[in-house]
């Protein structure tokens, strides 16, 4: 049975979610004109005013924030409210530059809260669950986000934030936890550690996991699933939002919802900017309709996907997207190939290897080189060269196959990459260097 944290907005009709959104938004732009005066200056050079927005149907007409905005007006030139009513900030992990920090009333904390409660209800959650919340607390926006999510459904929370794994198994087990909140590459390290110890899919008490923060394919989604024996459900958010929650999977697995009653979204050409009608891949935009102390109006995500409003089986009638494919901004263009490192590592996971991988790009003669260093499992670590050779011959045509490219493919011992508690450091780029 399919389970609603605020049923009756999450299947809302379209309707009445317009309704919601047209309010909000003509709402939220006079807040940011007599709030924001970086974001005024913005739309004034545009030739807009808040009366040239009388619903959702005007948000093109806006202008767009970008980070490179975020980072100009930082730290305060975003923010919509007094200080004295700021009650919190969360940063970003600092992944891709400079750090960018967000802030909140206690109204914006209980409306992210809110939606993680839907993500973790529409996970399988309830009152009785125990939810173990590894994801990192303290600036990052994952563990906050999820625990107060958590708190709000009422599950049993366990706080462990990220790291020091061996704990974590022991909590899992010993408190029987039932849900696990963490990034994939967590889980999937949590899962070999798991397996290292004894512990098959039906020991782990396990039911549910929701993880996010970094781009993960399907075939990672189903090593995951079966090395602990759980549903893992994606969830998607960005600090400059509000933290995770802006969109969850449902029962479906087959694209997150994203929580329409908080969140615009649009897809645009990222070249020229362009709205893109629905179910065409394109950068994803945001606009927060609700949000007090930090107001992002059509927010540049850099995320390349699609939207569907295809009916759901789950019942939630807000739009879908899909899984991020990329990111403009990690997307490598490697000798005019474009290349997002979630297809390399679909190649690896059908050919049963681990998510553990490195990809190396450096430019040689003027050449761009693609290295992609791959973890062997226990099974198949070997000293026979000529078998490594073939394996390596296997991947790289795999590859050639996927990309359109040629890469080097160096085959190495087991647990030699460093593994990640957090967001896992997945390319190394020596051009920029």
């Amino acid at each position: 049975m399919e389970r609603y944290f605020q049923e009756d907005i999450e299947c809302a009709s379209r309707e009445k979610i317009k309704a919601i959104q047209d309010e909000r938004l003509v709402n939220q732009v006079r807040h940011v004109w007599e709030n924001v005066p970086y974001y005024r200056k913005k739309m004034e050079e545009k030739g807009i005013t808040p009366e040239d927005i009388k619903s959702s149907d005007d948000l093109y007409k806006l202008p767009f924030l970008s980070k490179a905005d975020l980072r100009e007006a930082y730290p305060y030139g975003l923010v919509g409210v007094p200080l004295k009513d700021c009650v919190r900030i969360q940063s970003t992990s600092g992944t891709t530059g400079k750090r960018v920090v967000a802030f909140y009333t206690q109204k914006d904390i209980d409306l992210w809260e809110e939606c993680c409660a839907r993500a973790i209800m529409a996970a399988g959650g309830t009152n009785e669950d125990v939810c173990q919340v590894s994801y990192g607390y303290g600036l990052f926006t994952g563990g906050p986000g999820l625990n107060g999510g958590s708190h709000k459904v009422g599950c049993l929370t366990i706080p462990t934030s990220s790291g020091n794994t061996d704990r974590q198994i022991m909590f899992i087990m010993d408190l029987q936890a039932t849900i696990l909140c963490c990034t994939p590459s967590y889980a999937a390290y949590i899962g070999e550690r798991m397996k290292e110890l004894g512990y098959g899919p039906d020991d782990i008490p396990l039911k549910a996991g929701i993880f996010g923060a970094e781009a993960w394919s399907e075939e990672m989604r189903c090593d995951i699933e079966n090395t602990l024996g759980i549903k893992a459900y994606d969830i998607y958010g960005l600090t400059e939002l509000s933290g995770p929650g802006v969109s969850f999977e449902c029962s479906a697995q087959a694209g997150m919802h994203i929580n329409e009653d908080h969140f615009i979204a649009e897809i645009i050409d990222p070249d020229t900017g362009e709205v893109l009608p629905e179910g065409t891949q394109g950068e994803l935009v945001f606009t927060s309709v609700d949000k007090e102390a930090f107001p992002l109006i059509r927010y540049r995500t850099r995320d390349i996907c699609t939207l569907t409003r295809e009916k759901c089986s789950c019942g939630r009638t807000h739009v879908r997207m899909t899984k991020p494919k990329g990111r403009t901004d990690d997307m490598l263009i490697i000798r005019g190939v474009n290349v997002f490192p979630s297809q390399i590592e679909t190649v690896l996971l059908n050919h049963g290897y681990a998510a553990n991988y490195q990809i190396i790009v450096d430019r040689v003669n003027n050449t761009d080189t693609l290295d992609v260093q791959v973890e062997m499992t226990p099974e198949m670590f070997t000293d026979n060269i000529g078998e490594i050779e073939t394996r390596q011959k296997e991947l790289v045509d795999g590859l050639k196959a996927m990309l359109g490219l040629k890469a080097k493919v160096s085959l190495v011992a087991p647990k030699s990459i460093t593994r990640s508690e957090g967001k896992a450091v997945r390319v190394i780029d020596k051009r920029k260097i």
